[in-house]
């Protein structure tokens, strides 16, 4: 299974005979680029995949098949705007700079019926669901199939947990480079949807799948080493926080571009009803709304819960995997390079006393005025390309501009009458 992941997150494919795999190594699989999320049209020609053999996994569920990530060539020269070859790209610009970016991911996700109408469980009810132990065990035999793939895929999962929406659960196995996590990221939701459906459910990383409920997040757990991967270059100790100046830049940097990056890292319209929701059943939404940081707290943008590493708890469920890791090395290098400052913390708990932070922007409302901070950002836009930026702002817009014209049950029960 030769696979390649397009602008919007879609996985997409084809399966190829063991025996051709030689061929498919050298020339890559021939696609149709304009029948997938990029920007390409009809008269483009072929876009080939090539595979990258360091990425292969067999299938745990289906030992016949293997799977191998692939990057994007036309006219044998690699595809700008593909996301695995921008991500690879901002590696190799990070290792010029001597550093080496490690990221792990926490993929949140639900177990919902076939039709997607509701939860999988009927009886997780319960106002606090999060770490629920009987909740877990009655989806036993699906989280410990995950699970289970993962240690025979040598990832080093370390917990698996019920979270704080009913019907929603988190795996998390152990950091690492940042093209190998967003590698794994991708075939952990290839991974999870299948297993899900093997046991006649369905599995959903959708921002916000049921009102009222905690959504998906998928908060990135971020930290730079040197190139031998030995010695943290975000670590000092003698500083605040255990964060190094480097670190603090590349914070910096994060912080300065956020509500650019907004439109990467909350890439569909519902990821606004994540970010922006009203308090949740379980009385938190667990999920930002201003540009803000913080020591061990959870409430905030950014958390730096130790030393040398900080977790970005911007991104949803519907992030594209290898778009994520692009955009916060783009970001963390630009302020590691202008000396970014992060500006002030807070240890506020932002949800009871957020409206007393009055210095902090606020994160974009919807999905409009986050493609329009990315199109202001111009330093962002460069660092990850024009033919990406280009790319992504058109097909990002033409997705607003079809979801603006969709007529909603919510406008015929409020202006019906008027």
């Amino acid at each position: 299974m030769i696979s390649y992941t397009d602008l919007f997150g879609g996985q997409r494919a084809k399966l190829v005979p063991a025996a051709a795999i030689a061929d498919m190594q050298r020339d890559g699989a021939s696609f149709a680029g304009f029948a997938t999320w990029l920007d390409l049209t009809p008269a483009h020609p072929d876009l080939f995949a090539v595979p990258d053999p360091s990425s292969v996994i067999r299938l745990p569920w289906n030992k016949d098949v293997a799977w191998v990530a692939a990057d994007c060539i036309m006219d044998d020269a690699p595809v700008e705007q593909a996301p695995r070859v921008l991500l690879k790209r901002l590696i190799a610009e990070a290792a010029r700079e001597g550093l080496r970016v490690k990221t792990g991911v926490e993929a949140e996700f639900f177990l919902i019926s076939p039709d997607g109408s509701k939860i999988s469980d009927e009886f997780d009810t319960a106002q606090k669901p999060c770490y629920d132990q009987q909740a877990v065990m009655r989806r036993y035999d699906v989280i410990a199939e995950i699970c289970d793939s993962m240690l025979e895929l040598g990832w080093k999962p370390y917990q698996n947990d019920h979270e704080d929406a009913n019907g929603q659960f988190e795996m998390n196995w152990e950091y690492d480079d940042a093209l190998r996590t967003a590698d794994k990221h991708s075939f952990f939701k290839f991974m999870v949807k299948s297993i899900a459906e093997k046991h006649g459910l369905r599995a959903t990383f959708m921002p916000k799948p049921f009102k009222g409920l905690t959504g998906n997040g998928c908060h990135a757990h971020i930290s730079v080493w040197d190139l031998d991967g030995e010695v943290n270059a975000f670590a000092d100790k003698s500083m605040p926080f255990g964060l190094s100046a480097q670190g603090k830049h590349f914070l910096g940097g994060i912080m300065k571009h956020a509500s650019a990056l907004a439109a990467v890292t909350n890439p569909t319209v519902n990821s606004y009803k994540r970010i922006n929701a009203p308090r949740t059943t379980s009385g938190a939404t667990w999920a930002p709304n201003a540009v803000t940081w913080t020591g061990n707290n959870r409430t905030h943008m950014v958390r730096v819960p130790g030393p040398g590493r900080f977790e970005l708890r911007l991104p949803d469920g519907a992030v594209n995997p290898y778009l994520l890791q692009a955009i916060i090395i783009a970001a963390g290098l630009s302020g590691i390079r202008s000396k970014a400052d992060p500006g002030q913390h807070h240890d506020i708990d932002m949800y009871a006393a957020g409206h007393t932070v009055t210095d902090a922007p606020r994160l974009p409302l919807n999905l409009l005025d986050a493609l329009r901070e990315y199109e202001k950002d111009e330093v962002l836009q460069k660092a990850l390309g024009n033919a990406f930026s280009s790319a992504y702002l058109k097909l990002k817009h033409n997705e607003w501009n079809m979801y603006c014209s969709q007529f909603t049950s919510w406008e015929h029960a409020t202006t019906l009458d008027i």
